[in-house]
């Protein structure tokens, strides 16, 4: 399954996609429907991503995402965007996109060189829902 993600990341490099309705009351605690999948089911990463939490994503948004971030509880607790910077230097937009919840409390945006599932350069985009969010993520 992990080709398919690869796969996919690399055909959705030029796509911008709507995302994830706000307030999607089903996406509030792990797991959220079809078609989220578990990230570390598909990929060679671990359940739990320190900073991150337990990561879904719908294959088709790749590879800008919304990731859907839950924490130990099953709570979600951010959405992420993983933005690849090659595709944002040749003009992509990225319209529409949802938050996942009417509340974010901070975004913290920042470089990755890349990693299974976006393996290119990319900008991580990660809106924490509430103000204890990045606290319970971060272990």
């Amino acid at each position: 399954m992990s080709r398919s993600f690869a796969i996919l990341a690399a055909a959705s490099l030029s796509i911008a996609t709507p995302a994830l309705a706000q307030d999607d009351d089903g996406a509030r605690t792990a797991p959220p429907a079809a078609p989220y999948v578990k990230v570390s089911d598909a990929l060679p990463l671990p359940e739990f991503i320190p900073g991150l939490g337990t990561l879904f994503v719908d294959p088709a948004t790749l590879p800008a995402g919304p990731f859907l971030a839950y924490d130990h509880d099953g709570t979600l607790s951010a959405t992420i965007y993983m933005t690849p910077l090659a595709a944002l230097e040749s003009g992509t937009a990225y319209d529409g996109l949802g938050t996942g919840s009417a509340t974010v409390s901070s975004v913290d945006i920042y470089y990755n060189a890349g990693h299974p599932g976006v393996e290119v350069p990319h900008a991580h985009v990660v809106l924490y829902l509430d103000e204890d969010a990045r606290e319970r993520l971060a272990e």
